[in-house]
């Protein structure tokens, strides 16, 4: 095998590891937040004798339905696609990695890893703040003298808005780790494919020159003629 196919296979199988961890992690993240938002839709008892405002429970609803859809749609994509990696991976066989379908399903892995951690993420954010509005919002206070006090917030609207002012900045921390996560990463990858590039031109080189150094004594070598 020459050093070429040597650094090409290494890298092949570099991908076919970077696939597996991101679709292990992409199942593993969704179950539990999927788990997470049904539990708390079945589990949150709402006041019959409260109003809510529409929107609020609208916005709730479609939180939790599009959180559930999100990673479930990246844990069906981990499911049917990290058996087949795995088989390959337990497979001690330089050539087997060509039977992997990493490199053609590479967009759907980089689509369930992004729906899992960065979307995924975001909408439980804003799950967590909709349901400790739903959760917090019936409360009232329990004597008229309290509520002359309090005429302007009950302690329930304080609760909902406390833990808002809470996860918005948080809120905010995460994206802008997630862009620079982003930016990172890609420079990171850029500046690999360089140096693999000038890896792969030095192995070039280098074979090119043992190939000539082996074919000039044969060249160098006096024809006899009779």
């Amino acid at each position: 095998m020459s050093l070429n196919e040597h650094s090409l296979q290494a890298l092949s199988w570099r991908k076919l590891y970077l696939s597996r961890a991101k679709l292990k992690a992409s199942s593993r993240t969704s179950a539990l937040l999927s788990g997470f938002a049904m539990v708390a839709m079945v589990e949150v008892q709402l006041e019959r004798n409260h109003e809510y405002p529409p929107g609020l429970l609208i916005a709730f609803s479609a939180c939790t339905t599009v959180l559930v859809a999100v990673h479930l749609f990246a844990l069906m994509v981990s499911t049917c696609i990290l058996p087949n990696i795995e088989a390959v991976s337990n497979v001690h066989n330089l050539n087997s990695v060509r039977e992997s379908p990493h490199e053609r399903m590479h967009h759907h892995i980089e689509l369930a890893w992004a729906f899992s951690t960065v979307i995924g993420t975001l909408l439980f954010l804003a799950e967590v703040v909709l349901l400790c509005w739903v959760k917090f919002l019936p409360i009232k206070p329990r004597t008229e003298q309290q509520d002359r006090k309090n005429d302007t917030i009950s302690e329930g609207v304080a609760a909902a808005i406390t833990s808002t002012s809470i996860m918005v900045p948080f809120g905010l921390v995460f994206i802008v780790f997630a862009v620079h996560f982003y930016r990172s990463l890609v420079s990171h990858k850029t500046d690999r494919q360089f140096e693999e590039l000038e890896e792969l031109s030095n192995l070039t080189r280098l074979q090119n020159e043992l190939d000539q150094r082996a074919e000039a004594p044969n060249l160098s070598t006096p024809a006899h003629f009779p």
